[in-house]
């Protein structure tokens, strides 16, 4: 009672056919939110350099409303003018519009790890996301008819990701690649699978888990981190000719997305401010779309 005269009173009173008219004239409104978008164009600049940029609906939306913009646009909103024949066009940059599930395979264990840590033993700072300095480690491969493959791990906490361009699946190659990522971070432990490229991790000297044979979910962070590097560079690509300034192009992207976990916060930001960078490398000049 109380929320309907504070909200359908006129001038301070309350009169049960304006209040009625009113709160009709406010239904209405709110579902054509959308609207609004083509009225307003900052707002429709802003969600569009937003789409463009990969972010979803959500994360635009949220990050508005973070930094307190003059105008703002629910994520629902969002989504509606995107099914209009005017924001029709911007679908493409829908994650939805990119990827879609497919039945996954289990990947057959090729070797066994030596010195093997299963993932029950690691920490409840790397376990619960307590504490930062806890990174997962992946592998995205080339098509079947390309070669090299990228090295990607992601911290746990931060979400905040990096990859390194290596030749193929050699233990060796893959131990190089870690040793250079980690130069600027701080790394308490490494979580992997158990694919042949991770043979020799005691030789890094990190504390090191692996996941339970055939349950990849269990490192579900950096498995969603190589779903947002495949937005840029799709299956089938033959990853030795994409040079490593264009992946370093795409990390420097991701991380600078808001996310809804940190808050509407960049990973970047995120990392930056909590010590898991011991340096910070500037901005590639980028030529990612």
């Amino acid at each position: 009672m109380s929320y309907e005269i504070k909200n359908n009173s006129t001038n301070g009173k309350y009169d049960p056919k304006k209040a009625d008219k009113k709160a009709r004239v406010s239904l209405r409104n709110r579902r054509f939110q959308w609207r609004k978008i083509n009225q307003d164009k900052e707002l429709k600049k802003c969600i569009v350099r937003g789409l463009k940029d990969h972010w979803n609906p959500d994360e635009i939306s949220g990050r508005m409303k973070k930094e307190k913009k003059p105008f703002y646009a629910s994520k629902t909103a969002i989504y509606e003018w995107l099914r209009t024949a005017r924001g029709n066009r911007y679908c493409e940059y829908l994650y939805s519009e990119r990827y879609y599930k497919k039945k996954r395979t289990k990947k057959i264990e090729r070797v066994m790890i030596p010195d093997r840590v299963g993932i029950d033993m690691r920490s409840k700072g790397a376990e619960n996301r307590s504490r930062y300095g806890h990174w997962e480690k992946d592998a995205v491969c080339s098509g079947r008819n390309g070669s090299g493959a990228l090295a990607v791990m992601q911290e746990r906490k931060s979400r905040y990701i990096d990859a390194e361009k290596v030749s193929g699946f050699s233990p060796q190659k893959h131990n190089m690649a870690i040793m250079e990522m980690k130069k600027d971070k701080k790394m308490l432990s490494l979580t992997y699978d158990n694919g042949i490229e991770n043979r020799y991790h005691q030789r890094l000297e990190i504390p090191s888990y692996f996941c339970d044979p055939y349950s990849s979910w269990q490192k579900g962070s950096v498995e969603n981190a190589n779903k947002m590097i495949r937005r840029y560079i799709p299956k089938k690509t033959n990853l030795a000719k994409i040079p490593q300034e264009y992946v370093d192009e795409i990390v420097f992207k991701i991380n600078n997305k808001p996310r809804k976990i940190l808050n509407y916060r960049s990973s970047l930001e995120v990392a930056r401010a909590n010590g898991v960078l011991l340096e910070i490398s500037e901005c590639p000049n980028s030529g990612v779309n």
